[in-house]
């Protein structure tokens, strides 16, 4: 792969660095299909239980890269141009996506992380969807996915001035979900991560993920989502995982879960 992006799979947990500190990771179409094609890979891995984003160095993503000849806000080809260029997205994926945002988040670089399920924050960075104070929109799909994840008032507050804001203000506004200092934020995230491979069924997290995604996407009334959990729940209901997670529990070890998604996946039924 190229080395904008890095991949490193270790006990099942797959770590994605954007990889271009000397830029503080400024994004580039490069950088963007090589995460893309990360994330297809690691969703398509069983050995893959959960996946980690971060950037090298002391930034996470600082946004569009300005230093090559043709601007990134310069007039797209039509016939190519995509405000949404990593495909799949992360809350696509059928694997727990987890954003270690290690240092400034700015522009692509936070809405990049807004599509992961979880975000971990440094407490002393700066943070901000900017792109309104350079005289275009915001990307990503972020005038959804902010608003998923706070409330329309929040999503407008963030996405209308382009202002910058913190670690501690990103938690209170539920942007992230936790801010600790630069250098735990990976760490923290990769544990996150290993315990997830460890202790939960790939096939249930693949599917709480898919249900709970699916139910912001397609605005599924309560008793949709009801009658979704109880299709889903007659699907793996006396399964082996099923099995083998009340026995770990009862005998108080690690569970070894047997289900496999390139083996057992189907999509999710109708509502």
């Amino acid at each position: 792969m190229s080395a904008d992006v890095t991949v490193d799979v270790a006990a099942g947990v797959a770590v994605l660095t954007l990889n271009r500190p000397d830029r503080l990771n400024a994004y580039t179409a490069e950088m963007g299909a090589q995460l893309s094609l990360a994330y297809s890979e690691c969703d398509g891995d069983d050995d893959v239980r959960a996946i980690v984003v971060t950037g090298a160095g002391r930034a996470f993503c600082a946004g569009a890269d300005f230093s090559g000849d043709t601007g990134p806000f310069d007039t797209p080809a039509e016939e190519t141009f995509s405000a949404s260029p990593i495909t799949p997205a992360a809350f696509e994926l059928r694997k727990p996506v987890i954003a270690a945002v290690n240092g400034h988040a700015i522009g692509i670089g936070l809405t990049i992380a807004l599509q992961a399920d979880l975000r971990v924050v440094a407490d002393d960075a700066k943070y901000g969807v900017v792109q309104v104070r350079r005289g275009v929109i915001p990307d990503c799909m972020s005038h959804w996915t902010l608003a998923q994840l706070t409330n329309l008032g929040v999503a407008a507050d963030i996405l209308l001035t382009g202002r910058t804001f913190g670690g501690a203000e990103a938690v209170a506004l539920g942007i992230a979900n936790r801010a600790l200092p630069s250098g735990q934020v990976l760490d923290h995230a990769v544990q996150v991560a290993r315990d997830i491979a460890v202790n939960v069924a790939p096939m249930s997290a693949a599917l709480c993920k898919r249900l709970l995604w699916d139910s912001a996407i397609n605005r599924y009334t309560p008793r949709q989502v009801a009658s979704l959990e109880t299709q889903l729940h007659q699907r793996v209901m006396g399964s082996a995982d099923a099995r083998e997670g009340v026995a770990a529990f009862l005998e108080r070890r690690p569970p070894q879960f047997t289900s496999r998604l390139s083996r057992d996946w189907t999509v999710l039924p109708e509502p």
